[in-house]
C-alpha cells in the first residue's frame, strides 16, 4: 500500500534536514527513518524503538501509521524478552514474520498480545560499535509474506538509520528511549484545499501562495518576476477605485505594468495589467468578474469585504466553486495603505459527499486513527438513537454502555492492524440488532450500521454480507430489556486485556521460584519503566526477601522480617489486600513519615493473593514521578494476582523437585571406592525442564579380578523409572558381586527385567578393567559406546559387542569385547544426555565429546575431576537441559 511522498510525513520536532547547516535530533532522525522505511517498502505502519539508557529496556519512540493505543502492551519490552523486536536487538539479524501462522510457530507471546492477520519484519539499528534499536515495519498478511525488495530497502534504511545516530552520539547528542512517543500520523489528501492572498488595495500589488495557483490551476511561476505595477484610474468598469491615478507598486509576483486604461471592464480594470492579475483573472468564470469588482470596490470604501462564492476554472478546466473570505486592515509591516488579507477555500466534492451521504438510511460514519468519531450521519443518529453532536469525538465503546464489551473494541483493534474489513452484530436495548461494518486504511476508518437479524434467527451458513471478510461477534451481551435505561459496567478495555495475557503466558514459562523471580525481573519490570523491584513470600507471619534488583545494597536489610501487620505501605498492601500507589515522594513521605527514600520518586505496593491466600507482596519503584493511569492500576493490580499463582506453582514445585530428587540421589552411589592403579570419578547432572526424575544410573564395583564400571539408563522419566533404576543397579552389583563375568550379567539382567513387572526398557554398558594388566573385556545392551583417549591424545570410540536393550528379548546372549588399555589411557562412560540434541544427530555429539577429550591429558587425580567438569562444560547447554546426564571416567594409572 502505497501511501505517498515523503513530504507528506509531519516532522515531530528540530529543522528541516534540507536546510544548510541545520542541526537535526534524535527526533528527526527517527522521524526520517520510519519516512523513508514506509515510503520505500510499502508498510502501512513503521515504528522505531530505542534502548532505555539502563540498556535494560527498549522503548517505543516514533510510531507512524498506526494508532499508539492499539500498541499500548508494547511501549517497552525487556532486552531479554522473547519478543521478536528484542530477539533482533541481541541477536543483530532481521526478524521477519509473514503472518500470523509464522507468528504462532516463533514468537506466540506477540500473537497473544496481538492476536491478528498481519506480517511484521525487525530490523536491528547499528552503529560502529552498538546497536541502538530496532526499526519495525508491518504489511498486510499475504500468502507470500513480505517482498524480499521491502525487507532489503528496510534493512538498508536501518543502516543508514544506524549511521546517521552514530554521528549524533559523535557530536554529543542523546541516543536513547524515552517515556514520551512521538506519533507521526500520515495526513490524508485535503478534501479541503486553504490558499492565503494579499491585495494591496491601494497600489493593487497582489501576492498569492503556492495553494491559490494551485485552487487556480497556475503555474508555479505564472506571473512572477521583478519591476512595479502600475494601476488603472478610479470610476467604474476600474480597478478597486482607490489610490492615485498610476501608483507604483513592488512586490512578489508582480511585473512591470503599462499604466493604460482600458474599457468595458475586461479583466485587466479589475486587477490591473501585471501579469498574475491576469492569470488569476482568467481563471474565474467573466460573470463573477463584475461581483468581484464590486466587492472590492466596496471593502476600500467601507473596510469590509462579505465572503464571495466564485466559479473558477482549474488544473482540470471544468469549473468549480471557491469562497473567498477576507478581512481588511491597515498596512503593517512596513506597508502602508489598507490590505485585503484573506482565503481562497476550495471545499471541491465535500459538500456534495456530505449530502449524497446524508440522504443513505444507512447509518455511515467516520472514525479517527485512534477510534473517535468524526463524522456521523444522519442514519447514524436515528440508528444509534444518539445525536451526532454528542457522539463526535467518542469512540464508539465508550459512548454506548451496550457497546462496552471489549469484543467490540477488538473488532476494531483487528481492522486496524490487519487493514482488513471486519464486521459484528451489537444488540441495541431493548431488543433491536445492528450490523456494523468497518473498512480501514491508513488514515482512519469509514463506518456502516444496519439493522440486523436476530442471531438465532440467522440461517446456519449466512456469514457476513457481501462475501466480505472478518468473523461476526454475535451476541456479546445478554442484558434485561431495560430500554434506555439499560447500562453495563464499563470493564477492562481489549489492550488491557491482551497485555494481561501476554504477561500472563510470560510467567506461565517459569516452572520455580527462582524463575519466576528471573522472570519478573528480567521481563516485566523493564515492561513497566521500573528501576526497582523487590518480592517478599509471607512465612510464619513475617515477610521474607525473595528478589531485589536495583536496590542500594545492602536498603532493604532493615525490611526483612517484617510482621505482616507492620505499619509499613508492603505490609498493609497485603493485610488489606488492595494494591498502594504513590506518583511522587511527597506522597508516600505524607502517608509514612518515617518510612526510609532511597532515589525513587513513585512506588506501586502490590498485594500477592492467590487463591484467597496471602501469599507476599511485590514492590515497583520508578526513578521519575509518575501518576499511575487507570489502566495501569488495573494491570498491576491484575499482575500482582499472576505473580502471586506464578509464586504458588512454583513453590509446590520446588519442594515436590525437591523430593524427587532427593529420591533419585538415594538411589545413586554416594562415594567411589578408591583402587591402587586406577582413578575414577563420575558426574550426574538432573535436567532442567521439568520435574520427573529420569532412570539414568552409575557405579563402580570392586571384584576379585579389578573393577567393574557400569553406566545404564531406564527409558523414561518417572517414580517408576527411578524405582526400576534402583532395581537393575541392586542386581547389577548382585551378580557381579557373585562371579559372573560381563556377558553373563547382562544376560541375567535380561531376564530379570520381566520379572520386575515393569514394561520399560534400559540400556546398560558394562566394562571390567583389571589395573595391574590394562586388560578389559567390555559389553553393551542397547547403550552408546565408550569413548577411549590413548596416552598420546588419539581418542577412539569402543565398538563394543552388545545386543538389543535390556527386556526386548529374554533369551538374547551379550558378545563381549577384549580390550587392552596402555598406562595414561582414559575411559569415558556416559548415557545419551551428555550427547544427544534435538535436531542434531547423535554422532555429531559423540564426535563432540571426543574433540573435548583430545584437548586434555590429565596425569593426577586433580586433573581426572577438571576432566569430567571440562567435558560437562563443554558438551552440555548451559540450561534447559531436557534429558539426565551420567558421566562415569576412568584412567588407568600403571
Amino acid at each position: 500500500m502505497h501511501l505517498g511522498g515523503p513530504e507528506r510525513l509531519h516532522r515531530s520536532a528540530g529543522k528541516d534536514k534540507d536546510v544548510p547547516g541545520a542541526e537535526r535530533s534524535c527526533d528527526d532522525l527517527q522521524a526520517d527513518a520510519v519516512e523513508r522505511a514506509i515510503t520505500g517498502s510499502g508498510a502501512y505502519g513503521a515504528l522505531v524503538y530505542l534502548r532505555s539508557r539502563d540498556r535494560r529496556s527498549l522503548m517505543l519512540s516514533t510510531i507512524a501509521g498506526l494508532p499508539l493505543a492499539v500498541l499500548g502492551p508494547f511501549r517497552r519490552l525487556s532486552v531479554l524478552g522473547v519478543l521478536p523486536a528484542p530477539v533482533a536487538y541481541r541477536s543483530g539479524r532481521t526478524v521477519h514474520l509473514s503472518g500470523a501462522e509464522d507468528t504462532m510457530r516463533r514468537f506466540p507471546q506477540l500473537l497473544v498480545g496481538l492476536p491478528y492477520a498481519f506480517a511484521s519484519a525487525y530490523v536491528p539499528v547499528s552503529g560502529r560499535e552498538e546497536t541502538y534499536g530496532v526499526l519495525c515495519a508491518l504489511w498486510p498478511a499475504t500468502p507470500d509474506g513480505v517482498p524480499a525488495a521491502a525487507l532489503r530497502h528496510l534493512r538498508r534504511t536501518a543502516r543508514r538509520f544506524g549511521a546517521e545516530l552514530d554521528l549524533l552520539a559523535a557530536e554529543g547528542g542523546q541516543v536513547e528511549g524515552r517515556r514520551t512517543v512521538a506519533e507521526l500520523p500520515w495526513p490524508p489528501d485535503p478534501g479541503i484545499r486553504l490558499g492565503l492572498f494579499d491585495l494591496d488595495l491601494e497600489t493593487r500589488v497582489l501576492t498569492v501562495d503556492d495553494e491559490v495557483r494551485a485552487i487556480l490551476g497556475l503555474a508555479p511561476d505564472a506571473g512572477t518576476g521583478n519591476g512595479t505595477g502600475a494601476g488603472t484610474g478610479t470610476g467604474a468598469g476600474t480597478g478597486p477605485g482607490t489610490g492615485p491615478d498610476s501608483g507604483p507598486g513592488s512586490g512578489p509576483g508582480t511585473r512591470p505594468g503599462t499604466g493604460a486604461e482600458t474599457a468595458g471592464g475586461g479583466a485587466a480594470d479589475a486587477f490591473g495589467v501585471d501579469a498574475l492579475t491576469l492569470a488569476v483573472a482568467a481563471a474565474i468564470e467573466p460573470g463573477d468578474l463584475s461581483r468581484l469588482r464590486t466587492a472590492l470596490r466596496r471593502a476600500a470604501r467601507t473596510g469590509r469585504f462579505r465572503p464571495l462564492r466564485l466559479q473558477v476554472t482549474g488544473e482540470t478546466q471544468r469549473s468549480r466553486p471557491v469562497q473567498v473570505w477576507g478581512q481588511v486592515r491597515e498596512g503593517g509591516d512596513g506597508r502602508s495603505g489598507r490590505h485585503l488579507a484573506g482565503a481562497v477555500l476550495d471545499i471541491g466534492t465535500v459538500p456534495a459527499a456530505a449530502q449524497a451521504v446524508e440522504r443513505m438510511r444507512r447509518g455511515v460514519f467516520s472514525l479517527d486513527p485512534e477510534g473517535r468519531v468524526d463524522y456521523a450521519n444522519l442514519g447514524s443518529e436515528l440508528l444509534l438513537g444518539i445525536r451526532r453532536e454528542e457522539l463526535i469525538g467518542r469512540r464508539l465503546w465508550e459512548a454506548f454502555p451496550w457497546l462496552a464489551d471489549p469484543s467490540y473494541e477488538d473488532r476494531h483493534r483487528a481492522a486496524v492492524i490487519s487493514r482488513q474489513p471486519t464486521a459484528f452484530l451489537a444488540r441495541r436495548p431493548p431488543d433491536r440488532w445492528l450490523a456494523f461494518r468497518l473498512y480501514p486504511d491508513a488514515h482512519g476508518m469509514t463506518g456502516t450500521v444496519v439493522a440486523g437479524d436476530h442471531p438465532e434467527r440467522k440461517g446456519p451458513k449466512e456469514g457476513p454480507r457481501d462475501g466480505e471478510p472478518g468473523r461476526d461477534a454475535t451476541d456479546a451481551h445478554d442484558g434485561q430489556d431495560g430500554g434506555a435505561t439499560e447500562t453495563v459496567a464499563p470493564g477492562p478495555g481489549a489492550g488491557v486485556i491482551y497485555h494481561l495475557l501476554q504477561l500472563a503466558s510470560t510467567l506461565a514459562e517459569a516452572v520455580s521460584v527462582r524463575e519466576v523471580c528471573g522472570v519478573v525481573a528480567e521481563q516485566i519490570l523493564p515492561a513497566f519503566g521500573g528501576q526497582e523491584v523487590a518480592i517478599y513470600l509471607a512465612e510464619d507471619h513475617r515477610l521474607r526477601l525473595i528478589l531485589q534488583v536495583g536496590y542500594p545494597e545492602g536498603f532493604l536489610d532493615a525490611f526483612e522480617g517484617t510482621p505482616v501487620r507492620a505499619r509499613v505501605p508492603g505490609a498493609e498492601a497485603l493485610a488489606t489486600r488492595a494494591p498502594i500507589f504513590f506518583a511522587s515522594v511527597d506522597e508516600l513521605s505524607s502517608a509514612y513519615p518515617d518510612i526510609a527514600l532511597d532515589q525513587m520518586c513513585a512506588w506501586a505496593f502490590l498485594p500477592l493473593i492467590a487463591s484467597g491466600r496471602p501469599v507476599g507482596s511485590c514492590i515497583l519503584g520508578f526513578d521519575e514521578p509518575h501518576r499511575f493511569s487507570p489502566d495501569e492500576r488495573a494491570v498491576l493490580t491484575a499482575l500482582g494476582g499472576l505473580i502471586a499463582q506464578a509464586l504458588e506453582r512454583a513453590r509446590l514445585y520446588d519442594a515436590e523437585f525437591a523430593l524427587a530428587r532427593g529420591l533419585q540421589q538415594a538411589l545413586l552411589p554416594h562415594a567411589l571406592p578408591r583402587l591402587e592403579g586406577v582413578g575414577v570419578t563420575a558426574r550426574y547432572l538432573p535436567g532442567t525442564l521439568g520435574m520427573e526424575i529420569g532412570g539414568d544410573w552409575y557405579d563402580v564395583i570392586v571384584t576379585t579380578r579389578g573393577l567393574c564400571l557400569v553406566v545404564g539408563d531406564v527409558e523414561g522419566h518417572s517414580v517408576a523409572a527411578a524405582g526400576l533404576m534402583g532395581q537393575l543397579r541392586s542386581a547389577v552389583r548382585a551378580f557381579v558381586a557373585s562371579g559372573f563375568p560381563p556377558g553373563e550379567v547382562l544376560e541375567h539382567l535380561n531376564r530379570l527385567l520381566p520379572d520386575l513387572d515393569s514394561r520399560l526398557l534400559a540400556s546398560c554398558c558394562l566394562v571390567e578393567l583389571d589395573p595391574a594388566s590394562g586388560r578389559a573385556r567390555g559389553v553393551r545392551a542397547g547403550h552408546l559406546p565408550p569413548v577411549l583417549r590413548h596416552p598420546d591424545g588419539r581418542t577412539e570410540v569402543l565398538d563394543l559387542g552388545g545386543g538389543v536393550l535390556l527386556g526386548v528379548d529374554p533369551s538374547f546372549r551379550y558378545p563381549v569385547q577384549e580390550l587392552s588399555l596402555a598406562p595414561g589411557s582414559v575411559l569415558a562412560l556416559y548415557t545419551d544426555g551428555l550427547v544427544e540434541r534435538p535436531g542434531i544427530a547423535i554422532d555429531e555429539g559423540i564426535d563432540r565429546l571426543q574433540a573435548v577429550l583430545r584437548q586434555v591429558g590429565p596425569r593426577s587425580p586433580e586433573s581426572l575431576e577438571s576432566l569430567a567438569d571440562r567435558l560437562l562444560a563443554d558438551t552440555l547447554p548451559p540450561a534447559n537441559r531436557t534429558d539426565d546426564v551420567a558421566l562415569l571416567l576412568a584412567r588407568l594409572d600403571g
